[in-house]
């Protein structure tokens, strides 16, 4: 029941992910990208793994995406990977590993389809939002 997360603790939306994870009685190997960056073709399998490209997987918000001209359509994959590499606060968070599959969770929610154990209770996230109900079931 290995569960991985590549975490931001300054990111909400990585915060509500994790203790998602928690919430169903796991307690998942955290890995602080920021602080240590998956290789590059980690990263490319994390990337090809959740079914996206790189550029869906790079964070525009609150990074030098601009600054680097990332937003120019005809940068490469290998381009875009290199960017990436030098400057992780680029990697789109959180991505989250299991046996059931890679994604990235954003919004939190989506860490429920891919984890191996069902919710035990209540949740909702940092700004109140109920995600799950008193039963364990999601809230829709």
């Amino acid at each position: 029941m290995a569960v991985t997360i590549y975490h931001n603790p300054s990111c909400g939306t990585s915060r509500n992910t994790l203790a998602l994870i928690r919430n169903a009685g796991i307690e998942p190997t955290i890995i602080e990208y920021l602080k240590s960056p998956p290789a590059r073709q980690e990263l490319k399998d994390l990337i090809r793994r959740a079914g996206l490209t790189v550029r869906e997987a790079i964070r525009e918000k609150g990074t030098p995406f601009a600054e680097l001209g990332l937003d120019d359509m005809s940068l490469t994959d290998e381009q875009l990977l290199d960017a990436m590499e030098a400057h992780p606060i680029l990697i789109n968070r959180p991505f989250v590993v299991t046996e059931k599959g890679v994604r990235l969770t954003r919004p939190s929610e989506l860490v429920l389809d891919i984890l191996p154990e069902p919710q035990k209770g209540a949740f909702a996230k940092e700004d109140g939002e109920a995600v799950i109900d008193a039963k364990g079931k999601r809230v829709v």
